[in-house]
């Protein structure tokens, strides 16, 4: 990938809970998104969905290490409940 448009602190980005995802501001007048489960994976690139501009996201991973599992342990459970019913 080319060279970042900027590096963004997460504390500078907003939570969406509709969309499940971290937003920030775009210039092109979008936002550029990026979800838990991409910063629990050691993913730091926040794209926007209307343009071709990237952001690096500066995060510390152990905080969202947790996030990943969830994910994983809730579908665990669902299928223990199909194999029960």
């Amino acid at each position: 990938m080319g060279p970042y448009y900027d590096e963004i602190e997460i504390e500078d980005m907003v939570w969406d809970d509709i969309k499940g995802v971290y937003h920030y501001p775009c210039p092109c007048g979008d936002r550029f998104e990026i979800s838990k489960a991409q910063l629990a994976n050691y993913e730091d690139i926040a794209t926007c969905p209307s343009c071709s501009l990237i952001i690096r996201v500066v995060y510390d991973p152990l905080d969202f290490e947790d996030e990943g599992s969830t994910t994983e342990n809730d579908s665990e459970a669902e299928q223990e409940d199909v194999k029960n019913d």
